[in-house]
């Protein structure tokens, strides 16, 4: 069973390094970095990871939204679900994770990747955690809106209606939706939840994503 999940992670890669020419070393310091960070866990607190791009690797606070939980975060920024699928083993089972938070998609879709393609690589990446990790909870934290790529929003919509679908159909499995309360009520995004690139989150951005993913801890 181990073997053939292996031979699809290699072939979905090889058709992602294709067709997109990115290789994932790319990131091959920021990993190294990740790994070699020591945590000091309290005893009795469960274990939260949070993984994905930029939007959670510049989430520098997100333990303290948590404090009743151990929170690791292992984001890197500017990745795709193919690259999550890649550094895999290094950076979510190795954790053996109660909680574990995924926001990937939103580079994906902004480098031109079809919302089919990403729904596939999160089915595969579930699937490897599931086989792993049986009793992890897993979140899959929906694609965000923003001013920057607001001309994507589309295909955002596209892929998060997927993402919620595969989470509505797999156990264990949840799809935090993060894209609601960050539009105001003519259904345009916030203009003062963003740095200055208006891409990456402020306070009070990464404040309404707390407030969202709090209901997910049991």
């Amino acid at each position: 069973m181990r073997f053939l999940r292996y031979l699809e992670v290699i072939v979905l890669l090889f058709g992602v390094f294709t067709l997109s020419a990115q290789d994932p070393n790319r990131f091959k310091n920021e990993i190294d970095e990740l790994i070699q960070k020591e945590y000091q866990f309290e005893s009795g607190k469960k274990i939260a990871v949070f993984t994905g791009s930029s939007s959670v690797k510049m989430w520098k606070d997100v333990a303290e939204y948590f404090p009743e939980f151990n929170v690791i975060n292992n984001g890197f920024g500017g990745s795709h679900f193919s690259d999550l699928i890649y550094f895999y083993e290094e950076l979510i089972p190795e954790y053996n994770p109660d909680y574990l938070f995924i926001y990937e998609g939103d580079n994906d879709i902004a480098d031109e990747e079809k919302p089919r393609e990403i729904y596939k690589e999160a089915k595969l990446l579930v699937g490897m955690i599931q086989e792993d990790l049986p009793h992890t909870k897993v979140v899959l934290i929906s694609a965000k809106p923003s001013v920057a790529r607001w001309l994507y929003s589309k295909k955002y919509n596209r892929l998060n209606r997927k993402l919620e679908r595969l989470c509505r159909k797999t156990d264990n499995l949840e799809f935090a939706d993060v894209w609601s309360p960050m539009l105001d009520e003519n259904g345009q995004v916030f203009t003062d939840v963003f740095l200055d690139d208006n891409l990456h989150m402020n306070k009070k951005g990464y404040d309404i994503w707390g407030e969202v993913l709090l209901q997910y801890f049991e």
